[in-house]
């Protein structure tokens, strides 16, 4: 051991004197060189006399992952280190491909269920259900197991098999599953809304993604020859392959044009990237739905038919990543992913909203001030900015979540209830078709009775707050009849929160319904008809008008 931390000691002397010789090779004053080999020395010294003196066995493996990962933690969120063990999840997401079995998972509580099985892979032909509790995995008990832990022993290389012990309605069963190449859709539902308008959903710009919204396109475009617009749904929609983003983009957008444009400390990985095919339709009115969680790619894809007045953007103001990331190899199979440069749209905006750079007192970045935010103007002269993401230029207000709700969620009542439903109805309408309907309400009503799921409103604070100052104030012996009383009355108000809130209420109970009999695809299909989002863009593409005025104001 005293010859191995000894070699530490002299690998660190030499890359610490290989560093220095780089520093001084690139025309560097030698003062980073020399603070580098500095700490590099100091780093292995450090870690030479915990390994020696520390009281308790030191696992070398585990301490360099906390020491290099909490290094990249200063960095930004994306820059990060994969151990060989860790490969799936670099896989998952470049790719969206893993070895598994085909099934979201969740837990509650002690117990880990099966959330959702994907239509068509080895779960589902597995005949797993939702709600099937997980017992065991190849036969080790998932008695006190988080869920990353089972999700975990459940993946593993195509081709191999895992034995689950399954619970459901109160019997266990054993279920013996041969994993698969897992590839997740990233065009998970596409189709026509309102008739005339075509719509596709994309969730990831994963390997393909482009090919797919092409052929979803192609295909509406051909079986649908009235179709009037077409939505592109980013909703959602963290991010992938810059490459996806700009084919995705050449669909609609003629040969040669700039869609991206990437600046970073090394030259030579300064990128230009122009549509490179034949588009589909330059004529074509589209809509891009984006939000908060439209990220990266999402914002490559609404930011540049923005920029070239191609699309009206719908939505709400996307989250502003304009961070570009590569994967490079490191010793023993392992890699990291390393933030290498900002892209920029073709009206030259970088639309990065944080700053890592800068931090508060508290470590958090700091947000691009507006004082510093730059105007640039699109193809057609209107003006957009730079540095806190896209801005919609149609931005659509959507209701809050209720307290409830999330409370409901929370526990796992819609979910519950949906396991019990679809116990006592073999069958529901279609996707479209189906409606929670007041039978199924007062149901799930029901259902709720002897349930828990405290939730402490605004008013029930507010109240609560100001007996504690009518008290701390003296004026309780006076006030206190009219403080009980306005607390009676919330609390008769509050038990009507399922009258007040059904329409809310009765969507996620919809959702959670139609899982259990047409899959994600049903639930997005459904949930079409009454989206806000949706409706607006139907209401701009299908008036040339004021599509055209919104492009060239």
């Amino acid at each position: 051991m005293k010859r191995i931390l000894t070699l530490v000691l002299l690998i660190a002397g030499l890359a610490s004197g290989a560093w220095a010789q780089s520093a001084t090779a690139k025309g560097n004053t030698g003062d980073k060189g020399f603070e580098i080999a500095k700490n590099l020395e100091i780093f292995a010294n450090v870690y030479k006399n915990l390994h020696t003196n520390y009281v308790d066995d030191v696992d070398p493996g585990k301490t360099m992952k906390v020491a290099i990962d909490a290094m990249l933690a200063s960095m930004d969120p994306y820059t990060n280190y994969f151990a060989e063990s860790d490969m799936e999840d670099v896989k998952m997401q470049v790719l969206g491909q893993y070895g598994g079995i085909g099934s979201l998972i969740h837990q509650d509580g002690g117990n880990i269920y099966i959330a959702e099985p994907y239509q068509g892979l080895p779960a589902d032909k597995a005949g797993l259900k939702i709600g099937d509790r997980i017992v065991a995995v190849n036969g080790e008990s998932t008695e006190g197991k988080s869920n990353s832990d089972v999700s975990s022993a459940m993946r593993g290389q195509a081709g191999t098999q895992v034995t689950l012990r399954l619970e459901r309605d109160g019997k266990q069963f054993d279920a013996t599953i041969t994993r698969a190449e897992i590839r997740l859709p990233n065009v998970p539902y596409y189709g026509m809304v309102d008739g005339n308008i075509g719509y596709v959903r994309l969730d990831e710009f994963t390997q393909d993604a482009a090919k797919h919204v092409r052929e979803a396109f192609v295909k509406l475009k051909r079986e649908h020859p009235g179709m009037k617009g077409f939505i592109l749904d980013l909703r959602g929609n963290g991010g992938g392959l810059m490459g996806e983003a700009v084919d995705i983009v050449n669909i609609w957008v003629k040969q040669n044009q700039l869609v991206v444009e990437t600046k970073g400390k090394v030259a030579s990985r300064n990128l230009k990237s122009r549509t490179r095919m034949t588009p589909e339709d330059l004529d074509i009115p589209l809509a891009v739905l984006i939000n908060g969680q439209s990220a990266s790619a999402s914002e490559i894809v609404s930011g540049s038919l923005q920029d070239l007045d191609r699309a009206v953007i719908i939505g709400s103001r996307s989250y502003g990543k304009g961070l570009v990331q590569n994967i490079l190899n490191l010793p023993y199979n392992s890699q990291m992913k390393v933030t290498v440069s900002k892209y920029f749209i073709p009206s030259g905006r970088c639309i990065q909203a944080l700053d890592y750079k800068h931090r508060d007192e508290n470590g958090r970045p700091l947000a691009v001030p507006d004082s510093l935010k730059t105007a640039f103007s699109t193809l057609n002269g209107r003006t957009v900015y730079d540095g806190f993401g896209i801005e919609p230029d149609i931005e659509v207000e959507h209701p809050t979540s209720s307290l409830l709700a999330v409370a409901l969620y929370n526990r796992f009542h819609f979910f519950n209830y949906a396991m019990k439903f679809s116990r006592e109805h073999e069958s529901i309408p279609s996707p479209s078709q189906f409606t929670i309907t007041d039978e199924i309400y007062q149901d799930f009503i029901n259902y709720l009775s002897d349930k828990t799921y405290e939730y402490t409103t605004y008013t029930e604070n507010f109240i609560n707050d100001l007996r504690k100052v009518a008290e701390e104030e003296n004026y309780m012996d006076n006030l206190k009849q009219q403080i009980d009383q306005l607390e009676k009355t919330y609390k008769d108000a509050k038990q009507q929160d399922l009258v007040r809130n059904r329409e809310e209420i009765s969507g996620l109970l919809k959702d959670a319904i139609l899982l259990h009999y047409y899959y994600r695809s049903g639930c997005i299909e459904a949930a079409l008809t009454q989206d806000p989002d949706v409706k607006k863009a139907i209401e701009i593409l299908s008036s040339p008008a004021e599509y055209s005025r919104i492009l060239n104001k």
